[in-house]
């Protein structure tokens, strides 16, 4: 089973809309496509972290064809989630992408991470069937192969391996500026949020960062 990280650039003329507004728009510094819901009626649910002015994306993203609704929650210091329901754009470029994926022996996994006019994700599969998807690729979209490897589970995602109170710990910690320099939080502000202790929200945070400095480090094999 192989792992594929790439990275897709579609110059601003060429660029379905939808990628535009993710991409190439002025008001989002990165935004990343958590989780994609679509339905038999080719409706899709978009679970976004944005970076940036979430009430600019908010407005461009209402008057962005295809787009049913969008609805933002901000977490402050510019940053924001939005779920976002769209139907597919009839465009030949948007439905050449979709098809890329059709193939049967591979996913294509999120997060889609979305910056300065590129979007970059991975895939993992067969080799078989992810190099016809690469063979396939529209002429409009020039594509970056950043890695090519075997799936290593755990290791190429290390956020599999913390539990939900450790993940929600490292999210609360994350949207309170705890990881910031300087520091804008403690665990007091941490353990506020999540509605324990501050010695158990110190604890949830030492351990998932325990668990994923040890999936970073066996990057570099065991002798490290």
């Amino acid at each position: 089973m192989k792992r594929l990280r790439a990275t897709a650039r579609i110059a601003p003329e060429d660029a379905p809309t939808f990628f535009t507004l993710l991409a190439h728009d002025d008001a989002v510094t990165e935004a990343r496509v958590l989780e994609v819901n679509t339905t038999a009626e080719g409706r899709e649910t978009f679970l976004i972290a944005i970076d940036g002015d979430h009430s600019a994306f908010a407005a461009r993203a209402t008057e962005t064809p295809g787009v049913e609704s969008v609805d933002v929650s901000s977490v402050g210091d510019g940053r924001a989630y939005a779920l976002l329901v769209m139907r597919s754009p009839e465009t030949p470029l948007f439905d050449r992408i979709h098809e890329l994926g059709d193939d049967a022996g591979f996913v294509v996994r999120t997060p889609f991470v979305y910056r300065d006019g590129a979007m970059s994700g991975h895939a993992v599969g067969d080799p078989e069937p992810l190099q016809r998807a690469l063979e396939n690729v529209p002429e409009e979209l020039d594509l970056r192969i950043d890695e090519v490897g075997t799936y290593r589970g755990g290791l190429d995602d290390p956020t599999v391996a913390l539990s939900e109170r450790q993940r929600e710990a490292l999210e609360v910690a994350q949207e309170l500026g705890y990881y910031e320099t300087p520091r804008e939080a403690t665990h007091e502000d941490v353990a506020a949020e999540l509605d324990c202790a501050p010695a158990t929200a110190s604890n949830h945070l030492q351990k998932a960062e325990t668990k994923l400095v040890d999936a970073a480090l066996d990057e570099f094999g065991p002798d490290v």
